[in-house]
């Protein structure tokens, strides 16, 4: 458990640092993305599977950061 922290600070950084260009959409999308991996890979570490975990937080994420940006598109933000 405690050798994915690091990476995961790491990747977490590095992926809001390339954030600065983009859109709102890609950037929510894109954090979405990241912070479901990071998730995913903590919560498939305890079923022995980190990987497989990343794969599905980070697409559960990535939908999630969608359907954010969609919902604060539609109040005005």
């Amino acid at each position: 458990m405690r050798n994915l922290i690091l990476p995961a600070a790491l990747t977490a950084a590095v992926i809001l640092s390339g954030c600065t260009g983009m859109s709102d959409t890609g950037r929510r999308t894109t954090t979405g993305a990241g912070v479901g991996a990071a998730s995913g890979a903590l919560i498939g570490s305890f079923s022995g599977d980190a990987g497989k975990g990343a794969l599905i937080g980070a697409g559960v994420g990535a939908v999630g950061g969608y359907l954010y940006d969609q919902n604060q598109k539609g109040q005005g933000n």
